[in-house]
């Protein structure tokens, strides 16, 4: 997190800013509490996209499309407006690390972290489709790590975004999507379908696995790494032996040689087992408890206008133990602030 700039809004509609946790396409992103309590995202459209009623008008239905989809494996849409002279979305707020920041700073996952990683990442995309949406932009840096399983994030923004083009580039520049995590139908133009969401799960799995991009990197160019992509076999070198033949799938060229959501769970059901022990190693689950005290505790450094608790909240009850990613009984959560009903 990064303390709040001098040109950043200190509330935005009931929930009061604690601190930046980072900007993308849509806007900023910020980290709030909303008057009874409860730790929030709040993602702020930017001025220059909320001025186009293309973008607003794809934005509010991927929003009501967003409320459609449970908590369970993403970061659920608890409130949103969209007719703000800025709109913005809040959503749960995952209190993990990137999967990015995670091989970035612990190497590599274990082969069966990476299959329980799969697994939750196909549970994620399924709710994603029922839904009626398409992620289109599922990379290491959309994927948040919790104690209990993954979290997916920023589902849905690409299809508001694609709205306000320019010859097939968004405003900012870019083709819809991460070039190193882009599908191959998706560089070409062609139609996009479920099956774009498999491609960037395969790559992302590698990443998770390996630490490197399954295409390599833009370093010689973003037209070069997109090219591999396009027409290139990937490399699976350090991919473990048990999940390279589903990865080898996954990134198939053509979308309908790619495997579906349910065989992408039926293929790493080994890895749930009953009464497995955390899925990630020790060392992250350490950092996980420290990352969720420290944010119980953080306020806007100097600020002077913390709100005061709200007596009418009623801390609702911690929710009972449940089936884990891996299939057995879920540890007990992680502390966060206690969850209450958002601002209507």
């Amino acid at each position: 997190m990064e303390e709040l700039a001098p040109g950043d809004p200190r509330t935005i509609g009931d929930y009061r800013l604690l601190a930046r946790l980072g900007a993308g396409g849509m806007g900023q992103v910020y980290v709030a509490r909303s008057g009874r309590g409860r730790t929030v995202a709040v993602k702020l459209v930017r001025p220059e996209l909320a001025v186009r009623e293309e973008f607003r008008e794809r934005f509010r239905r991927e929003v009501l499309a967003a409320r459609r989809i449970g908590g369970s494996w993403t970061a659920p849409v608890l409130d949103a407006d969209t007719e703000a002279a800025e709109p913005w979305v809040a959503t749960g707020y995952i209190a993990g690390p990137a999967l990015r920041t995670v091989v970035s700073e612990h190497g590599p996952l274990p082969e069966r972290s990476t299959a329980v990683l799969a697994s939750g990442l196909a549970h994620a995309l399924t709710d994603i489709h029922a839904a009626g949406l398409i992620h289109r932009d599922l990379k290491p840096s959309n994927v948040l790590i919790t104690i209990d399983g993954p979290r997916v994030i920023d589902f849905g923004i690409a299809r508001a975004l694609e709205t306000v083009t320019d010859g097939g580039l968004t405003r900012t520049g870019a083709l819809i999507g991460s070039p190193g995590f882009m599908a191959p139908e998706q560089i070409r133009g062609d139609r996009v379908t479920t099956a774009c969401d498999v491609f960037c799960l395969g790559s992302v799995l590698v990443y998770a696995a390996t630490g490197r991009l399954p295409f390599g990197t833009s370093g010689t160019g973003v037209h070069a790494q997109m090219y591999r992509i396009a027409q290139e076999e990937p490399s699976l070198d350090g991919v473990p032996g048990g999940l390279r033949g589903l990865v080898r799938d996954c990134l198939r060229k053509d979308p309908a040689a790619r495997p579906g959501l349910p065989e992408v769970l039926e293929r790493t059901a080994a890895a749930r087992q009953p009464d497995a022990e955390p899925w990630i190693p020790a060392a992250l689950v350490a950092q996980l408890g420290r990352h969720a005290v420290g944010l119980l505790e953080y306020e806007q450094p100097g600020s002077d206008d913390a709100a005061a608790p709200d007596p009418s909240a009623t801390p609702a009850a911690p929710p009972a133990p449940g089936p884990s990613p891996a299939g057995g009984t879920a540890p007990p959560p992680v502390p966060a602030a206690p969850p209450a009903p958002t601002p209507s």
